[in-house]
């Protein structure tokens, strides 16, 4: 692990190697009973799964209260709390079987500042208790463009960040505009980088003005029909 960590100048403190040693252990025994990922050896899951999620914070600091939207098997948001323990992680998915795998997971390693949130993310960004409340969204691989920003954008509270973990796709980045400028949402930058051979992105997208009430539309809509 220590050789990929290098690889991508990383550095770990002996604490936070210590636990995704033993994530990489629980995952591999998890994944064997269960299809957790179609990577199945550990170099592969250290690089493509952790290294892959513990990129953003090159680009900017993870600090304060972090959604990680669509969250599925726990990437980005856990090897992001194991680096970063003062900030508050809450991972939303809308399949129930995968949170309790993540409250099993975070209770081996020892992770206190994960909460999960089980719902569909049309409901989760309408309800006055996660509306607007956090100050920075991940996600990765989780939607096409439009229609993520409709999921995310209204969970941030004005000002702050939604970083979207992606392939490098210049034609899905513009398919993006009319949902920006519809959800009061700007591109900030977009930082580039390679991972295991494969161009790989993070854009990063800023809030300017409080949503309107009728973002995002009702369940499966924006999935159907993205603002585009």
């Amino acid at each position: 692990m220590q050789k990929l960590l290098d690889k991508y100048e990383l550095e770990l403190s002996p604490e936070e190697l210590q636990k995704f040693e033993t994530f990489l252990e629980i995952f591999m025994e998890t994944n064997s009973q269960i299809n957790l990922s179609a990577i199945r050896d550990a170099d592969g899951i250290v690089e493509k799964h952790f290294i892959d999620s513990l990129m953003l914070a090159i680009f900017m600091d993870v600090e304060w209260k972090v959604a990680d939207m669509g969250t599925g098997w726990w990437f980005p948001g856990i090897p992001l709390a194991i680096t970063h323990p003062d900030a508050d992680f809450t991972l939303i998915d809308s399949v129930g079987k995968k949170l309790k795998c993540i409250d099993n997971f975070c209770e081996k390693l020892e992770l206190d500042n994960v909460d999960t949130l089980n719902g569909r993310a049309e409901e989760i960004g309408k309800n006055i208790e996660y509306r607007e409340q956090f100050d920075l969204v991940v996600s990765r691989a989780t939607a096409y463009f439009p229609t993520l920003l409709e999921y995310v954008i209204p969970l941030l509270k004005v000002w702050w960040v939604f970083a979207a973990y992606k392939l490098d796709d210049k034609e899905e980045l513009k398919s993006a505009k009319k949902a920006l400028s519809r959800l009061w949402a700007k591109i900030m930058k977009v930082k580039n980088y390679t991972l295991a051979d494969q161009n790989r992105t993070i854009v990063f997208i800023e809030k300017i003005a409080k949503t309107h009430p009728k973002y995002p539309r009702k369940v499966g809509i924006p999935l159907k029909e993205p603002i585009k």
